[in-house]
This record gives C-alpha cells, structure tokens and sequence, in this order.
C-alpha cells in the first residue's frame, strides 16, 4: 500500500479487489489511517464508521475467499452523506443540533443497493443544517475545509463528500442536490458531481412521498473521474414501486459510456445563464475551457436563456419551496419526538430557521403561484435547448469563499455591485432542479489556484449522453493531471 492508493482510480481499486491483488480489509484499514490523519485538516466526516466498515470489508473477504464477489464495488470504500441519507444504527444529524445524537432507524434504498454491491460505507460526512445553504458549515461540526487551499470552504451542501474525494479519503462519496449541492462543492474541488435526471435514483421518502418534486432533488456521486461516477451511479440507479417519481431502469448499463460523445453534438453556451453575475476570473476560465469542447468534436456557439424573472427572486423562489421541503422534514422528525419547530427553534441556523418559520404561513394559493413561476423557467430552459444537444454555463459565478468559525458561513451577497443571495444566488445550478434536467459540473480549470466548474446540462432523461458528454471533455482537459489528484506532496 502506497500513499498513492488514495488518489487511485475506482475503477482501478475495484479491478485489484477482484483480481485479490489487495484485500478488501487492508484497503479499509488504509482509508480509514487516512481519515483519522486528515480529518482534523478538512472536517470533512461527521461519523467515522470503523466498525461498520471492518464489518463489511471482512463480508466482501468471506466472499471472495469462497471465490464471489459482492458486486461491482466489492471492497470500495465510500462516504454517505449526513443528511437524510440513513444507514440503520450510523448518527445522522442533519447539520442540526437538535439531531446532534440522532441514530437512523432505517436504511435508505440507494445506500442499500451500495452496501449490496460491495461499497465498504466508512462514515458520513458534513454538510449544513438540512442542506439550506451553497456552502458547508453548522452548529454541529463547523466548516469543512477546502483541499485546494483550508482557509477557504469546501461547498454544499455536500461538501463533506467533496472535500473527503478531492483529499484523497475516499474514492467515491455519495451526495444529494436539491439546488447544486453535488455541483457546487464539485466545482469547488476540482471534482465531477453528476445531479441525474429527476427519479434516476429511487428514494423513498415519507411522509410525503413526493418530497423530491418540489424542487426536484436527486442523489448523485462525487468521484474524481466520470468513470468512476458511472460506476457509482449505475449501482444507486433504477425504480422502485415505493418512489411515485423514480423512472424506469434504462436498457444499457451506465457505465457503458460512449466513446464519441461529443462528436458533431451542439452546444449552446451561455455566459451568464440569462442574467447571473459572474466574477470576470471565473468566466475567463469557463470560457477557456470551451475549447475542449470544440476539440471533443462539439460545435460550440453562444445561445440567450430569457429567464422569466431576475435571479434574485429566482433565488428567493427556490427558498421558498425549499422551505415547503424542510417542513416535511421537520415533520417526520417530530413523529418521532423532536419538536424542532418548538422547543428546538432558537438552536436553528438563523437563515435555516427563517425559511422554515415563513413556510409555515404559506397558503395553498400561494405555493400554486409559485409552481406558475418554475413553469416559466422550465419553459424558458427548454426554449434554449432548441436545436441544442446540451447546454453549457459557469457552474458558479465565485470560486471558494473564505470560512468563518461561528458556524455562519455563507456565499456573497452581491457581486461585481449586483445583489445575489448570499445563500444561493451565486450558483448557476438551482433552476435545473427547477426542470429536473441531467446536470453536471466539470472542472474547467484554475483561477489563483482555486478550481472552477464548467456546468453541462443534458436533455431530459438523457443521463447516458451526458456521461459520454463529459468523458469527451475530460479527455481532451485532464483534470487528473493536476497535482492534487496525483498524491504529490502539498505544498
């Protein structure tokens, strides 16, 4: 075992599992030495499972001894993330502390059929109360910190995900993204964060069934590579009768990826996504990366969104019906005793408990007008895709923002004199949870050091194309080449 082991490919672990050049048990007690080293640095887990992991480790070595293997990710380590994705027996606190010392009762379908394939689950990491916020910092763990330079964040709300794949913790860490939390830390951290399509991944969710709707939130994978994403992907991916909005298994496998998946494909680029303000450094970076486009074989050209309002009451949109979400939340949790709307209240993050207490006045009428509203944008997002096979844009319009210590992290509040947000309007990624769209955010390359995200969007349903998409792109920009995804020394 060589420090290099913790930057290796997924694909390639999982190869020298099943050729039983390494065992399943060594590789855990690799991972889980490095983890306990770098954690304190990145804060990126809540929750180190030692046990749990041993424990399934020497399942998938009781298996290959007797010459089976658990399935294609026999032996892997993985991270689940700390919010709302529950592994019976492991704390889950939500970000929150009146969920600081909550214990899951259930396992969700998607880590299951992980743990099924033979991921070795090595713990939970952070992410902010009830997923509220573009960044990674609460009340219960603090900020986790960025591995391309610590003083900065990580991104969210699956930042702890981000952080514990591009430090070289894991190979593959599964998140969720309501409104760019896979691609807002990917863009961060120099990483691929795939948001599939609406209902890719069942997840059965009560007591509202449809829960992920509204907007639509998708569980994804945080990998180093798109290879290795599909090859998480596709173990979560497929229906279930229980998830009234989970789509039909696809014919092909996912990581059956395309070899030419940019050839003589149109894409139409927007600088700005229809009005967000982006930093002049992140857009001289996103627009650079174009030409790996071009080289992939797509014919790239400039298109216009016309977004129905400003992204500042798009931002405020999305609150809004994140705050109807979080209520149902809030719910399940009091059917089981925690009275986080009462007794709880004041323990809340401020922004966090705000949208929650305005959500409780809305009416009916109202949240209506608000879906009027999110109509417009899908409208105006699939106006863009005429005579496009995907559309591209910055991923965020910032690179990292600096932590605070007080648990208060946030993004900007204005940009470049135009007021964002400071919660969410500086990402490029929320209206796609609008549509339900295939989303992904690719590193485009660095400003001052710091990674930049190129976001490309697939057309509805079309998660096969998009990971073939992206393979072109990173063959034609490879980002593994960097430094940081190498095990060289930090500097």
């Amino acid at each position: 075992m060589t420090d290099n082991l913790y930057f290796e490919s997924a694909v390639a672990l999982a190869a020298r599992l099943r050729a039983r050049e390494v065992t399943a048990t060594e590789v855990a007690e690799t991972f889980l030495r490095r983890i306990d080293d770098e954690n304190p640095r990145l804060n990126a887990f809540v929750t180190v499972t030692h046990d749990l992991a041993l424990e399934i480790a020497a399942r998938c070595d009781a298996a290959a001894a007797s010459g089976h293997f658990l399935g294609p990710l026999h032996g892997v380590p993985i991270a689940i993330k700390d919010l709302g994705e529950d592994r019976v027996g492991v704390r889950s606190t939500q970000g929150s502390l009146p969920l600081k010392d909550y214990v899951s009762k259930t396992t969700s379908i998607f880590i299951q059929r992980l743990e099924d394939a033979g991921a070795v689950i090595v713990g939970k990491t952070n992410a902010p109360e009830f997923g509220h916020k573009g960044v990674t910092d609460n009340f219960v763990s603090g900020p986790t910190r960025n591995p391309f330079d610590t003083t900065r964040n990580s991104g969210g709300s699956s930042g702890g995900a981000a952080a514990a794949v591009a430090g070289g913790l894991v190979p593959l860490a599964q998140g969720t993204d309501g409104g760019g939390s896979i691609r807002i830390p990917a863009s961060w951290c120099g990483l691929y964060g795939l948001k599939p399509s609406a209902g890719r991944i069942a997840d059965i969710a009560r007591p509202n069934a449809f829960i992920t709707s509204s907007p639509y939130s998708s569980v994804g994978p945080l990998a180093r590579s798109v290879a290795d994403s599909a090859l998480m992907l596709s173990t979560m991916a497929g229906p279930h009768p229980r998830d009234p909005i989970s789509l039909p298994a696809l014919a092909s496998p996912l990581t059956e990826i395309a070899g030419d998946g940019l050839r003589g494909k149109r894409v139409g680029f927007s600088a700005d996504l229809g009005g967000f303000p982006i930093d002049p450094k992140v857009a001289a970076v996103v627009e650079q990366s174009l030409e790996a486009l071009e080289r992939a074989g797509a014919i790239v050209e400039f298109v216009d969104v016309t977004l129905p309002a400003d992204q500042f009451e798009l931002a405020q949109l999305w609150g809004r019906l994140m705050g109807l979400l979080y209520s149902d939340s809030v719910a399940g949790y009091f059917e089981q005793g925690y009275d986080i709307l009462g007794k709880h209240l004041d323990e809340l993050t401020p922004v966090f408990r705000d949208i929650l207490v305005a959500a409780q006045t809305r009416t009916a009428i109202e949240a209506r007008k608000d879906e009027h509203l999110r109509s417009a944008v899908y409208d105006a997002i699939e106006d863009a895709f005429t005579g496009y096979d995907f559309l591209a844009s910055p991923t965020l319009a910032i690179t990292a923002v600096k932590n605070r210590e007080d648990g208060l992290t946030t993004g900007p509040s204005e940009i470049g004199g135009v007021a964002v947000d400071p919660s969410i309007g500086w990402c490029l990624t929320y209206p796609f949870n609008f549509t339900g769209h295939p989303a992904a955010s690719l590193p485009a390359g660095l400003s001052d050091g710091l990674p930049v995200g190129l976001q490309l969007i697939g057309q509805r349903h079309q998660d096969a194309p998009l990971l073939a998409a992206s393979a072109a792109f990173e063959r034609e920009s490879p980002w593994l080449t960097w430094p940081q995804f190498s095990g060289a020394p930090r500097v």
